[in-house]
């Protein structure tokens, strides 16, 4: 299951660069999760990198 951005997103780009299998990629107003590419950082981290940095908290299980 991934990992899902919702509309309470500040567009800061704080997750982005936390993937290590860039599924994460600016859309026209909040940042968006591409569900067939996320891992939710199983075999890299012990939790999703992304979702542990977002100061909105607006990164879920989709």
């Amino acid at each position: 299951m991934a990992l899902y951005i919702t509309e309470e997103c500040t567009y800061c780009g704080a997750c982005e660069p936390e993937c290590p299998v860039n599924a994460i990629s600016a859309g026209d107003d909040v940042y968006s999760i591409d569900p067939n590419t996320c891992t939710e950082c199983a075999g890299y981290s012990d939790s999703p990198g992304c979702a542990s940095v977002c100061p909105a908290e607006c990164i879920v299980q989709a």
